[in-house]
């Protein structure tokens, strides 16, 4: 088995204007996404990501504050999942919630180095 990480790209919820009911509906979705996937075995972990962040860029290592302009995306969180190959775990993200709000899904495999 390998790992994966599928990290969430969408837009921030607070943007959106949802009301607390839909908010509530909204994370209902992912606490069962989240279980199916706990219950098959597969998820490893991860987290949800505030908006907001820090920036280090360059050689001057230049601080700058987020959201940042320069991304039309909002990474918005992450899960870390096994699956034997990059086909499994696009039919685990069939049941992302956000597709409905223009949200993505993008698949990467985690890189392990030998030591």
């Amino acid at each position: 088995m390998k790992e994966y990480m599928m990290i969430f790209v969408g837009a921030d919820y607070q943007e959106l204007g949802l009301s607390p009911e839909d908010l509530q509906g909204r994370m209902g979705k992912w606490w069962a996404w989240s279980a199916k996937m706990k219950e098959a075995g597969i998820i490893r972990g991860g987290n949800a990501l505030h908006s907001s962040g820090k920036r280090i860029t360059g050689p001057d290592r230049i601080v700058s504050d987020g959201p940042f302009v320069e991304s039309k995306e909002l990474v918005g969180g992450y899960y870390v999942v096994t699956a034997d190959n990059t086909e499994e775990v696009v039919k685990i993200a069939q049941d992302y919630p956000d597709y409905d709000l223009g949200g993505a899904v993008e698949i990467r495999e985690v890189m392990v180095f030998d030591q």
